[in-house]
């Protein structure tokens, strides 16, 4: 990918506009995503777990130019909730924008408020199984991997984002 092409996908985002939520989960408006950004805004945000037959966790690595968290391996797919959308709505459309994953039920498992200096937001989780093949979005994934989350899993010199791994605590498969 090039530079231009990397600043034009992000000045694209950045005009996404999305949910602006308080404490409590209350819709308060719709924002322009650099504006949640700038400000410090809470937003929603979706959480998908993609578990296959054996119960291993696709695990994938964030492309090196995305805002939050560049490079760290995320434990969910998932991404900002658009405005007009449910969680359940933002959650399939991000499961199939960053995985190639249509048409599979999600079980839900709840609701849950994620604040760090990077960003505030509620997180809608969700689980799926799929043994499927899986289409990476170039744009956000550069890798990925299948772990046992029963074991130790996690490698040192590794980030994983923190967001996902709070999240991962509501999912019990």
């Amino acid at each position: 990918m090039s530079e231009q092409w990397i600043a034009d996908y992000l000045a694209a985002s950045a005009q996404e506009q999305v949910i602006q939520v308080d404490e409590h989960d209350r819709p308060l408006g719709i924002v322009k995503r650099e504006r949640v950004q700038r400000e410090g805004l809470i937003t929603r945000c979706t959480y998908i777990f993609v578990y296959n037959s054996a119960a291993l966790l696709c695990m994938h690595r964030r492309t090196a130019h995305k805002r939050l968290y560049p490079g760290f391996w995320d434990l969910a797919a998932g991404g900002l909730v658009a405005a007009g959308e449910t969680y359940r709505e933002g959650a399939e459309r991000e499961l199939e924008e960053e995985l190639g994953i249509s048409g599979v039920p999600l079980k839900s498992h709840g609701r849950f408020f994620y604040q760090s200096p990077e960003s505030r937001l509620w997180g809608g989780v969700y689980s799926c199984r799929w043994d499927g093949p899986i289409r990476m979005q170039p744009e956000e994934v550069m890798d990925l991997r299948w772990i046992d989350t029963a074991s130790s899993w996690r490698r040192e010199g590794e980030c994983y984002t923190p967001d996902s791994l709070q999240a991962l605590l509501l999912v019990a498969v």
